[in-house]
């Protein structure tokens, strides 16, 4: 039985809540500099794109809501494959200014769609 597509979008957003509480009081430099954190914001970023790829192979319409999801699910295998030369900036870049923007277009969904 395939899973609920609002299921995927659940995860998404509670990934993308658990990155902003990572680094909620962090800098840049700081956020370069410690090691444990930035396995653990990866580690989301993959989630989320693991999530919305699924979600795009079970609901490509809804996937489409999301803006730039084919960027995100790219970013998603970047940092899987490309592990050893992540750029820890651009991470940071999109952890600080793209990612609050997905988490409220993936909460708008949810709200709209209402619980699985």
């Amino acid at each position: 039985m395939p899973r609920d597509p609002r299921a995927f979008l659940w995860d998404i957003a509670d990934a993308a809540a658990d990155i902003a509480q990572f680094i909620d009081g962090q800098d840049a430099e700081g956020y370069a500099q410690t090691a444990l954190v930035r396995a653990a914001v990866e580690r989301k970023f993959e989630v989320v794109g693991e999530a919305l790829g699924q979600l795009a192979r079970l609901d490509p319409e809804l996937a489409a809501q999301i803006p730039d999801y084919r960027r995100i699910i790219a970013f998603r295998n970047i940092l899987i494959h490309g592990y050893a030369s992540i750029d820890h900036a651009e991470v940071w870049r999109i952890a600080t200014t793209a990612l609050p923007s997905l988490h409220a277009t993936v909460v708008a969904l949810m709200n709209e769609l209402g619980a699985p």
